[in-house]
């Protein structure tokens, strides 16, 4: 089927010139801005979402599918890793020697990363093939072998319509100001943002929409008024930091896997916050040599809880409680503290 003949029922707006403007004078010349709204929501997204996201839409789902759908910087990787290995018979070696990215072809990685503009690159060929292997267009994705294990940060809305119907999918909500910090430091590790653009700069973006994947409370509030669908997991990063434990076994059975306390304890050491920073599969080591990522910045931070405090003065703080009050206003979600 031709993308012409595809559905893809969304209003596409572009934003307006003047966030434009604040964009171009905050990101690098060669990061691919987001500039245009999809959808009743106005999800943020790069133009080349158009057709990216149409083939998205009507991709075909099986039972065996497993989605990890969030939000950026919102306990992705933790939340894959430990699915992954709850599903594979907690195969170790094999998570250790292969990359998450590999494992987990990111869905929408065509609209950030145009491939037909690789062979034009600054690199040499064992770069453009290394990049190729661990971001794949939607069609390569859509030919993989079951099971498939699939990233997403798109709202449910922009996802295949059956998807809830056909096949598991897990969703993690963060506290949006933790979620924002660390959004802020993967934009500098990418090296997406001028040198010299402070967080408080970056949370303007944030909070106003202007951040890929945004809004941010439309995003969650879709996820939370499906988390009692039978293939919906809803988990929030808080609850992953307080008792992980917990979460591992409420995980397994929601997969129908059994799961011993020593496998319990041992998967609980692999997805601790330390050993995940010393883990090269999870943490892009295959393509720090592209020479794509800042050195002073890593993929695997603090992990923290509340660290937003160290980033927020009172004047933000109470923005920052304005805007969630607000948002929350019509809905029972609350984010755990």
């Amino acid at each position: 089927m031709t993308t012409s003949n595809k559905s893809f029922p969304f209003e596409i707006r572009d934003i307006e010139p003047e966030q434009v403007e604040k964009l171009k004078q905050s990101y690098q010349k060669n990061t691919k801005l987001c500039t245009t709204r999809f959808g009743p929501k106005g999800y943020l997204f790069t133009r080349k979402f158009e057709s990216v996201g149409k083939n998205i839409y009507n991709m075909e789902i099986r039972p065996s599918d497993t989605f990890v759908v969030t939000l950026p910087r919102s306990g992705t990787t933790w939340t894959q890793e430990l699915v992954w290995l709850i599903l594979n018979n907690f195969d170790y070696e094999k998570a250790l020697e292969t990359p998450l990215t590999v494992r987990y072809p990111f869905l929408e990685t065509e609209a950030f990363v145009y491939h037909n503009e690789m062979s034009s690159m600054p690199y040499d060929k064992e770069v453009i093939k290394t990049l190729e292997a661990n971001m794949p267009p939607v069609q390569e994705i859509e030919s993989m072998a079951s099971p498939r294990f699939i990233k997403s940060h798109l709202p449910l809305s922009l996802l295949p319509p059956k998807l809830l119907d056909t096949c598991k999918v897990f969703y993690v909500a963060r506290d949006p100001r933790d979620a924002a910090v660390s959004s802020y430091h993967h934009n500098k590790f990418c090296n997406y943002l001028q040198d010299g653009v402070d967080f408080k700069t970056y949370w303007e973006f944030f909070i106003n929409d202007l951040v890929p994947w945004t809004p941010f409370f439309e995003h969650v509030k879709e996820a939370w008024q499906m988390r009692n669908h039978d293939n919906m997991f809803f988990l929030f990063y808080e609850e992953l930091s307080k008792d992980l434990p917990a979460c591992v076994r409420r995980v397994a059975k929601f997969l129908g896997k059994p799961i011993t306390e020593e496998q319990i304890k041992k998967l609980c050491e692999h997805l601790k916050i330390d050993n995940f920073r010393k883990n090269k599969a999870i943490n892009y080591d295959n393509l720090k040599f592209t020479g794509l990522f800042n050195d002073k910045e890593s993929f695997i931070r603090k992990g923290k809880v509340g660290g937003w405090r160290d980033y927020f003065d009172e004047e933000m703080t109470e923005q920052a409680q304005r805007w969630i009050d607000e948002n929350l206003r019509d809905t029972d979600l609350r984010f755990p503290h």
